[in-house]
């Protein structure tokens, strides 16, 4: 068949709104194009004028599901800026609230928006009827994770106890073995997800990714190390925009991210676990293998699977953290006066970059005197990821062609969430077209 037309008006199942346009000739994908209509939210131009200690507040308003990362990458670039860095027992609080974000992202994700689309039913709610016991613990997972963010953020969504430097207040001791208690059966049912996750359908698909990820030389990556590719690219978080650029389509509302002189990449889940494998913990590498999963995984429908495997990290990460924590004296390293805090002292500029659950999360900021915040530059991961999205679906379609019109739609929709898109954050997503010619 030489032409056909598939029209979605809305994709369900993903944070935001856009559209999708794919159109075929002759067996070809000849364009496919993320349609991000929502309008601009205008974060970094609120910004300008503020105060760099309300940045973490303001940034946390970006995203409900990973308000974390938005405060971890902002409070990282000022103290950048002003030449500090957050050691000891403070580090590891960040590091564990960290663990609160990817655990409730992620259980979100893997058991109510995509697993549905392996099993056949339009919707969580559908799927409950006949998978119950998955969906609860998909919810009593999230809710594991939540307890992490509001016991250290303050609050579940949109969380204030975070600062430059450290937090505003600290934990009882009381709450963190609680806590505790909570997050052993969290791994036990992370690791249960991680063998579920392993026998779902997957299509065959394996292109030739470049994966873009931090990497620490100790850990594997929440807020520190450098910038790294599969590919050979290591450089120093501060060099991101010497390496990736933003350009701007006609067709969306969000700046696409790409490699300088290379073109598209993969962050997110897959780049982080094919970049450090061997930074996972024991218990993590043990179920990935048993899953069949090694670094090398280039198939975007197993993302679900290395989703799993980094929520059994993140399960077993906190109860270490958990185990060695010693209440620090103070809740926060005050920023000291210096170059950019002061009339006439001029600008400073730093730069931050975590590992939101989506992927590499990036902040600019240039601070001026008085401390005010002179510029601002976001770059969240799903717009680093849109333009490999329709590297995908270019390279997807053709294979699939002799599917249904119903099946083919299913089949986009499907390959879209395999990156977990936040369209709200990178303003935002999805309706789909398909237009054969």
């Amino acid at each position: 068949m030489k032409s056909k037309t598939i029209k979605l008006d809305n994709l369900a199942r993903v944070e935001g709104e856009g559209a999708l346009f794919i159109k075929i000739k002759d067996g070809r994908v000849i364009d496919a194009r993320l349609n991000i209509f929502e309008p601009p939210r205008f974060f970094e131009a609120f910004l300008r004028g503020r105060h760099f200690s309300e940045v973490a507040d303001i940034t946390a308003r970006i995203c409900g599901i990973c308000p974390v990362a938005y405060q971890m990458s902002a409070v990282h670039a000022i103290e950048s800026a002003f030449g500090m860095r957050v050691e000891g027992q403070l580090r590891a609080l960040r590091r564990l609230i960290y663990c609160g974000e990817w655990i409730e992202s992620h259980a979100l994700h893997i058991h109510l928006l995509h697993a549905p689309d392996f099993l056949g039913y339009d919707d969580a709610m559908k799927m409950a009827v006949d998978h119950r016991g998955i969906v609860e613990r998909g919810l009593k997972l999230k809710k594991a994770g939540n307890e992490i963010v509001a016991l250290l953020g303050g609050r579940e969504i949109h969380p204030i106890n975070v600062r430059v430097g450290g937090f505003y207040k600290l934990p009882a001791k009381s709450d963190l073995r609680s806590l505790a208690e909570k997050l052993k059966w969290a791994r036990e049912a992370a690791l249960e997800t991680v063998r579920w996750t392993a026998g779902l359908p997957f299509p065959d698909f394996e292109p030739d990714y470049e994966f873009v990820s931090l990497r620490h030389p100790e850990e594997y990556p929440f807020n520190e190390g450098r910038i790294v590719s599969s590919k050979g690219l290591d450089f120093e978080i501060s060099n991101f925009s010497s390496h990736i650029a933003e350009e701007h389509v006609e067709h969306s509302n969000a700046l696409q991210g790409v490699l300088k002189g290379r073109g598209a990449y993969m962050a997110g889940p897959m780049a982080r676990f094919n970049n450090n494998f061997d930074r996972l913990s024991r218990i993590a590498q043990e179920a990935a293998a048993e899953a069949g999963m090694t670094a090398g995984c280039h198939n975007p429908f197993r993302s679900i699977v290395v989703r799993s495997i980094e929520t059994l990290y993140a399960c077993d990460e906190a109860l270490r953290i958990l185990d060695q924590y010693e209440a620090p004296d103070h809740p926060a390293i005050e920023v000291e006066a210096g170059p950019g805090t002061g009339p006439g002292t001029g600008p400073r500029t730093g730069h931050g970059c975590t590992e939101a659950p989506r992927g590499l999360l990036y902040h600019r900021y240039r601070i001026g005197d008085k401390g005010l915040i002179e510029d601002a530059v976001i770059v969240p991961p799903t717009s680093q990821n849109q333009k490999q999205i329709e590297e995908d679906l270019r390279n997807l379609v053709p294979l699939h062609l002799d599917l249904s019109q119903e099946k083919l739609t299913w089949l986009c929709e499907q390959a879209v969430r395999n990156y977990d898109p936040c369209i709200s954050c990178a303003t935002h997503f999805l309706k789909l077209h398909i237009d054969r010619v």
